[in-house]
Order: C-alpha cells, then sequence, then structure tokens
C-alpha cells in the first residue's frame, strides 16, 4: 500500500525496526515510548499533515482507510473506503440498532479490522458516545468491564459470544447495563445464542457483513424470537441485500441462492487490483456468500461459494496454504476443509496423499508451513493422510465430501 508512516506498540518495536528496513519506502517510524529521533520524526510527520489539511479540503468520498482482507477468494486485498463509505456504516448501524449518545461501547476486535475501526471508533465518534477499548481480549476482564463502565453495547465475532455465554468466570457479574450484542463474522450457533441472551439479559442481534461493506444486516430489538434466533437480520437503511439464482434472476423465498449487496456503506474498489472487485453495472456487489431470504426480507447465511474457511470471525487463505503444502517434497495432493467447531465456528482440517512410503506428522507439517512464512493464524489444526480423494469427472477434488467425513 506504499505506507509511509509505521505505528507499533514498544513492544513490536524490534520487528517493527526489521520492517522498515526492508520497506524503503517507509520514511517515519512511531512507537509508543519513542526516543528523541522518533518523537523528532513524529512531530514532522505531525507538522506535514497539518499543513496539507490547512491547504486542502479533505474530499469525503476521497480514500481514507484500506483494511486487508482475503475475503471469499483467498487473495489478499486492499479494500477501500471513504469517509463516507465509514460514515454511511456508522449512521445505518446506529438507525438500525437505536443507538444513543447514552452507549457505552465495548470494542475488542482489533481496531485495524473494519469491525473495530467503525465500530470502536467511528460509531462513538458519529454517536458522542463513549467507548471502552479492551487490547487482549478475555471474557472476566470484559465483564468487569461491562460492570464498572456501565456498557451497554459491543460487536464481536462468534468466539466472543461463545465465552460470554459459557465461561464460568462470568458468574455473579452485574449484567444490568448491557443491552445490545452483535454478533458477526461467522455463522452463530443458534444455541449459542440462546444461552447468551439468558445469561446476559441482552439483545443478541445476528449479523452480517464483510471488510467491503461492514455491517449490512443485523436483527432488531423489536424483532420476533425466530427472526432473532434463526435469521441474520434485514438490511440497514442505506444498505439493500438480494438473492440472484442460477439464472441471474431473483431467487424465491427460502431459495438458496448468490447473496448480493449495495449501498452507502460498500467499498469503491481494490487497491491495484480493480478487477476482482466484482460489481455490476447497477451497484451490485457478488458477495460469494449463499443465503436465502424470507418472505420479509431477513436473510440467512447457508454457506460460501468459495472455499475460505471462517475461524473465529477470520477468513483462512485456503488456497495459499494448500500451496504451500503442494510445495512440500512428500506432499502428492492436498485439501483443507472447514470443521465445525461451536466456540470458533470453524476450525481447519487438512487432507493430504503423500508419496509412496513418506510419511509426515503433524508437527512436521506445521514447522514445514512456518518455514515457508505462514501465519500461525492460517495453521490447520488437524491432519488426515488419505490413500485418495474423492474427485469429481475432471479431477477436481470434491471438498463436501471431505467435509462429510469430518462429521460422521
Amino acid at each position: 500500500c506504499e505506507a509511509q508512516v509505521l505505528i507499533a506498540s514498544a513492544g513490536q518495536s524490534a520487528r517493527a525496526r526489521h520492517l522498515v528496513s526492508r520497506v524503503p519506502r517507509v520514511r517515519h517510524l512511531v512507537v509508543d515510548e519513542p526516543s528523541p529521533r522518533d518523537a523528532i520524526a513524529y512531530e514532522a510527520a505531525l507538522s506535514d499533515a497539518s499543513s496539507q489539511l490547512r491547504r486542502e479540503r479533505i474530499d469525503p468520498d476521497s480514500v481514507c482507510m484500506q483494511p486487508y482482507t482475503s475475503g471469499s477468494t483467498g487473495q489478499p486485498k486492499g479494500v477501500l473506503h471513504t469517509g463516507n463509505t465509514l460514515l454511511a456504516a456508522a449512521r445505518s448501524c446506529i438507525a438500525h440498532l437505536n443507538l444513543t449518545a447514552e452507549e457505552v461501547i465495548l470494542m475488542a476486535s482489533p481496531l485495524s479490522h473494519q469491525r473495530g475501526f467503525v465500530y470502536g471508533l467511528v460509531l462513538p465518534l458519529v454517536l458522542g458516545a463513549r467507548s471502552v477499548l479492551q487490547e487482549i481480549w478475555l471474557p472476566r476482564t470484559a465483564a468487569q468491564w461491562i460492570e464498572d463502565e456501565s456498557v451497554s453495547f459491543t460487536m464481536a465475532a462468534t468466539p466472543f459470544l461463545a465465552d460470554m455465554a459459557q465461561s464460568p468466570e462470568l458468574e455473579g457479574f452485574n449484567f444490568s447495563s448491557f443491552r445490545t450484542f452483535v454478533s458477526a463474522g461467522a455463522p452463530i450457533p443458534r444455541v449459542i445464542a440462546r444461552h447468551a441472551a439468558d445469561r446476559l439479559g441482552a439483545h443478541i442481534a445476528s449479523g452480517w457483513g464483510m471488510t467491503e461493506n461492514s455491517l449490512v444486516t443485523t436483527t432488531r430489538r423489536e424483532d420476533l424470537e425466530e427472526k432473532v434466533f434463526e435469521t441474520d437480520g434485514l438490511a440497514h437503511e442505506g444498505m439493500e441485500v438480494r438473492i440472484r439464482d442460477a439464472e441471474g434472476g431473483l431467487a424465491g423465498v427460502g431459495v438458496e441462492g448468490w447473496l448480493q449487496s449495495r449501498g452507502a456503506a460498500q467499498f469503491v474498489g481494490y487497491l491495484k487490483k480493480p478487477d476482482l472487485a466484482d460489481v455490476d453495472a447497477e451497484g451490485w456487489f457478488e458477495t460469494g456468500d449463499l443465503a436465502t431470504m424470507d418472505g420479509d426480507g431477513y436473510i440467512r447465511i447457508t454457506g460460501r461459494t468459495k472455499d475460505v474457511i471462517i475461524r473465529g470471525g477470520e477468513n483462512i487463505p485456503v488456497v495459499e496454504v494448500e500451496e504451500l503444502l503442494y510445495q512440500h517434497p512428500h506432499v502428492s495432493a492436498a485439501a483443507i476443509v472447514g470443521m465445525p467447531d461451536e466456540r470458533l465456528g470453524e476450525r481447519a482440517c487438512c487432507f493430504l496423499i503423500l508419496s509412496a512410503g513418506a510419511t509426515l506428522t503433524f508437527g512436521e507439517m506445521v514447522g514445514y508451513l512456518l518455514s515457508k512464512g505462514l501465519s500461525k493464524t492460517y495453521l490447520p489444526e488437524r491432519l488426515e493422510i488419505v490413500s485418495e480423494m474423492p474427485r469429481t469427472a475432471s479431477g477436481k477434488i470434491q471438498k463436501f465430501h471431505l467435509r462429510e467425513t469430518l462429521q460422521r
């Protein structure tokens, strides 16, 4: 993205300096306990920005944020958002969930994620409300802050909700101020949503959205229980969703099809990869998700058209991991599929066919992937060595058969 300033915590300063040494374009490194040299650089950067702001009026339709996502294709993409798309996301959430300036917002998702940035920083600014930022997720700490700070609202991925619903550490805390928990980023097991609602005494709002369009649908406090626990909600004001069938028309009520979205909060493209933005002439964005819609316009996510695994709200780029495995001298075929997990939604299972006489343990596989530079967050949690893969007549691996074997 050709960044010129890198900001890091003191604990990450050594890694940040190593990064800067490899990326000559970065001119300023800022750490939270700066040395005199860093402080001068920081002041210079601020001075440059202040001068520019005095000279130029910032266009609300110019790009101001660029989170990265691997999305539904597994290819890392820089998602381009403007001031107007971010404000639209915050305002539509306020209207849909009846939020007020009296809210106290807890945010434990990283601020480098769309969820953390929009709903932990932009939302409280638009509301004029207070936010509480939790750097490391610990259920007991979150419960203590809900009680001490009178937190009323949070948004987080499914594992956070599972912890709040099931952790024995939360007994005895006062959740009387807490009104709304929006869970998005991965499908929510309905039993967990019910347990969390009972324990927290709050509205558990199922939601769907992407880095490309923020939070697009959620259930509402006034919705019937069947909507709250059995759907992923209704489109927010300023956003639209529709389900397209195999022929390109609109799918009927309850019929599974391809989910599309459009509206004011939608991104304006991918950095240096404009061809990857699947948006038609009418502004409809192909999300890569499968869904159904009921007669009232509420959607239910039923699957994904691509093979990205969503583990705890994080997309695992399956193609990238498989390509690394194929580079192993003893691997002749590789396939990674999601296996159900009550807390994280999914975990990753790796199926391998090895060359004759070869062996590969789980630990050896992990060590190999790490040696190739793969992030620990993308590592599979299970390894299955098989003699053959289910395939189509054209030779493509049928991953749905592999998923079925994990559920037996």
